[in-house]
């Protein structure tokens, strides 16, 4: 503060002196750490323009220095230039194409809160082949997506692919034209990348692709609408700064299923044999709308289930087997428990008698005599017989 006062001080006492002074430079001092300020003399000015004026007087650098003077004759004419010396001239080739860049179509490129990390590799993937891209940070939830309109105006572009996360598991894909609609929203399904794929197909980053669309496109209404929607975002425009003049690869819009099929193919040859470079995924509509982000809806899917109804029928078909389950396992108990009835005679018993005379029992009084077992005296060995052998 002390510094600051006294750096007012020295203006106001210049201006007083010397009334030709119109400014004061300051600067800091060399060392950057510390935060001194340097003063110019502020009475020394005017010696200072002296000086300027006797430096470009003595041969110093002015405005006109550099430009060489023309030799003249004594005539007053130019000299002629020879052939030799128009030879050592450098000319600068024209470029390729002398075309200039009319389609000013710039897409806006982001998304929301809370996406995962397939969803962030596919958003780079798009921008990386759309060159008339633009990146921004990724938007609140809490915000409407009406704010997308003024980031659009605010980014200078007129279309926008915005993909929204919910619940981080499911992802929607905004396609719109920026204010004025009509605007697309699609479930993404199975996200391929291209670090995942691992295909052998390559392109060169910038160049212009084609876009083949499937012949249904141009039987109904909607997909007529969707399919003009593409081409404006996902067509390169011709002499784009950050372009290039080739085409050799291939975007392929597919309806199968009710659903939008994309894939990028490289072309190898010219007899159209293509390979597949990647992302590939799945759009499958939900609604359009007539204005940007919102509006009245013009189309709505009746095919499309959501996610959440979905993952509540796999729940369901998991609950009703387990249900099942417990059924079975109780009647089981029932069975079991079930008062059984008591039989008196069985049926069985009489199956394997047979009929015979009754004999006489006859009791033994006496114990047997015992017999005595004698021994042969004569019987060799066996000893003795192993040993005759």
């Amino acid at each position: 503060m002390i510094m600051f006062i006294k750096w007012m001080l020295v203006i106001l006492v210049g201006c007083k002196a010397n009334h030709n002074l119109r400014y004061v430079r300051w600067r800091p001092c060399a060392c950057m750490s510390c935060s001194h300020v340097s003063f110019p003399t502020l009475f020394g000015a005017s010696q200072t323009s002296k000086m300027s004026a006797l430096k470009r007087k003595r041969g110093g650098k002015g405005p006109g220095r550099n430009t060489k003077k023309v030799k003249l004759l004594e005539n007053g004419t130019k000299p002629e230039t020879t052939e030799m010396g128009q030879n050592k001239e450098i000319t600068v080739p024209a470029p390729v194409s002398m075309g200039k860049w009319k389609n000013k179509e710039r897409v806006l490129v982001f998304s929301s809160r809370g996406i995962n990390f397939r969803t962030r590799h596919l958003m780079q993937d798009l921008r990386t082949m759309m060159p008339h891209t633009k990146a921004d940070t990724k938007m609140d939830r809490k915000d409407k997506l009406f704010v997308i309109n003024e980031v659009c105006e605010i980014k200078n572009c007129n279309k926008c692919i915005f993909f929204e996360a919910k619940k981080k598991q499911d992802l929607y894909m905004w396609v719109a034209n920026v204010p004025h609609g009509p605007s697309a929203k699609f479930l993404v399904q199975n996200i391929h990348t291209l670090a995942e794929l691992k295909m052998t197909g390559n392109c060169l980053k910038g160049s212009r692709p084609l876009l083949s669309f499937d012949p249904q496109f141009d039987k109904e209404p909607h997909y007529a609408l969707l399919k003009e929607l593409f081409i404006q975002i996902f067509s390169t425009p011709q002499y784009h700064p950050r372009s290039q003049p080739f085409v050799d690869h291939v975007f392929t819009f597919t309806i199968t299923d009710n659903r939008i099929w994309f894939r990028n193919y490289q072309i190898i040859e010219e007899d159209a044999s293509m390979v597949e470079i990647g992302p590939r995924f799945v759009l499958n509509l939900i609604k359009i709308f007539q204005g940007s982000f919102g509006g009245p809806t013009l189309y709505e899917n009746p095919f499309f289930e959501s996610p959440n109804m979905h993952r509540r029928l796999i729940r369901m078909s998991t609950a009703s087997k387990l249900k099942e389950k417990q059924m079975i396992k109780d009647l089981q108990k029932l069975k079991k428990t079930d008062n059984k009835e008591e039989v008196s005679r069985d049926v069985t018993d009489d199956v394997f008698v047979t009929p015979a005379d009754d004999k006489p029992v006859h009791v033994e009084l006496e114990a047997p005599t015992v017999k005595v077992m004698k021994k042969n005296k004569h019987k060799v060995f066996k000893r003795q017989r192993k040993q005759k052998r």
